[in-house]
């Protein structure tokens, strides 16, 4: 007789691929633009005959390079577009990437975007400090994900669901946290409001580190799809919020505001082709 569980193992399994691909493409960034299959079974504790198999199909599908000398992989052009041609607006045009690294390069300091996955806030995409961030940012990387309760961005994104869900979301925050993470509904009604008002916050950036944040909501985001931007630092960093927040607004007005891609701005060509 067949085994009941036998379904559900196969279903498991596959989440459990889906999954590892993933962490092999957020791997990559400005600090690790290649991988070896250690530093991959490294990083997600993974196995290492499992995690090489999945390296060269990857290899196979056109998302990873292989160099056959070092045996070492780097991402293709394909996995860097791949989905990008289903966006619209911020994202398809590249305004998000051009934000990110003008912020970067102003500052020197680590960078991350962050968005919403249910009641999680999860880094997006990170970018790493150039002055050596140190323990506070050790840890941090794209697709960590924490309730939104838990951090400034977090509170940023909570603050966008409309009333009177965003009251609901909160008790069930607060009734999900473990016990040494409960927090005071009113007090957090209070954060919320000034993030509504301000449309930005400073505070401890979470997901696992020591670091504090200062982050803002990004305008022109699809509706109920929320994303924030914002600088991560050491807690003892000489930084100046003010300059931080200025630096920030122009960021967004320069990318984000001030750039558009529509017909008008093509050059039409109706004999090339």
């Amino acid at each position: 007789m067949p085994s009941s569980a036998g379904p559900a193992k196969q279903s498991s399994n596959k989440a459990k691929i889906a999954r590892r691909v993933v962490e092999v493409l957020e791997y990559f960034d400005d600090a690790h633009r290649e991988a070896t299959v250690m530093d991959i079974v490294r990083r997600y504790n993974r196995p290492q005959s499992s995690t090489s198999e999945l390296l060269s199909s990857l290899v196979d599908l056109g998302l990873l390079y292989k160099d056959p000398y070092a045996r070492s992989y780097s991402l293709t052009p394909r996995a860097a577009l791949l989905g990008a041609a289903g966006q619209t607006g911020l994202v398809r045009d590249g305004r998000l990437v051009r934000l990110v690294d003008r912020l970067a390069a102003q500052t020197g300091l680590a960078v991350a975007m962050f968005g919403m996955v249910g009641l999680n806030a999860q880094i997006v995409t990170w970018r790493a400090s150039a002055r050596n961030g140190g323990s506070a940012t050790r840890g941090l990387y794209g697709g960590l994900q924490e309730p939104l309760a838990y951090s400034a961005p977090g509170c940023l994104l909570l603050s966008t669901i409309a009333q009177p869900r965003c009251d609901g979301v909160v008790r069930r925050l607060i009734s999900e946290a473990p016990e040494e993470r409960k927090f005071s509904f009113g007090e957090m009604n209070a954060r919320l409001q000034h993030c509504r008002d301000a449309e930005w916050l400073e505070g401890r950036m979470g997901f696992g580190s020591g670091a504090d944040a200062l982050a803002m909501l990004l305008p022109g985001t699809e509706p109920g799809h929320p994303l924030a931007v914002g600088f991560v630092y050491a807690p003892d960093a000489r930084v100046q919020s003010e300059a931080l927040r200025a630096c920030l607004e122009d960021g967004v007005r320069h990318c984000l505001l001030t750039e558009t891609v529509d017909g008008s701005r093509v050059e039409q060509l109706p004999n090339a082709a």
